[in-house]
């Protein structure tokens, strides 16, 4: 396949890349842009280790190419908070000690964000839900659960002190 010149904006810094038309954006992400947020895990977008947000929506980056997110908002798990000051769904993860292998939590984390952008306060159902199609296989769903309803309250809490 033909090398194509790509523009991506990832973490809000624009890059120009020479890779084949159809390489995955995972791929892009992961060798080309040195990020390790995203996991490959099962190549066929299904357990959800490499979900990325895309426009605020989550999205198997193993599953599309990078070329068809040109001209749109590419948001990895590093683009989301630092360790100094995290994302109120990274600290939810942290505190509720939501982690055992750590190889499921960016596709976690990436999918409570996505939750949240659009369903500001889920119920039970709509957590469940949103991360129906992420695997994890350590077991730690409660832990993962109870993590995302903290960053409910976390992310209220920091939409009541930002000023409009």
């Amino acid at each position: 396949m033909k090398d194509s010149l790509l523009s991506l904006d990832v973490n809000g810094q624009s890059h120009r890349l020479d890779v084949p038309a159809d390489t995955r954006l995972i791929y892009v992400l992961r060798n080309d842009l040195c990020l390790n947020g995203p996991k490959y895990g099962c190549g066929l977008g299904e357990c959800g280790a490499c979900a990325v947000l895309v426009d605020g929506r989550a999205v198997r980056s193993c599953a599309i190419g990078a070329k068809t997110v040109q001209r749109h908002r590419i948001v990895t798990l590093e683009g989301l908070g630092s360790a100094e000051n995290p994302h109120p769904v990274q600290r939810a993860f942290i505190e509720m000690q939501a982690a055992q292998c750590g190889y499921c939590l960016n596709g976690m984390i990436i999918a409570t964000v996505a939750l949240l952008n659009s369903t500001p306060q889920p119920d039970e159902s709509q957590i469940r839900q949103a991360l129906k199609y992420h695997l994890c296989r350590c077991g730690t769903h409660m832990e993962i659960l109870a993590a995302v309803r903290r960053a409910i309250v976390l992310t209220a809490e920091l939409q009541a002190e930002t000023p409009s």
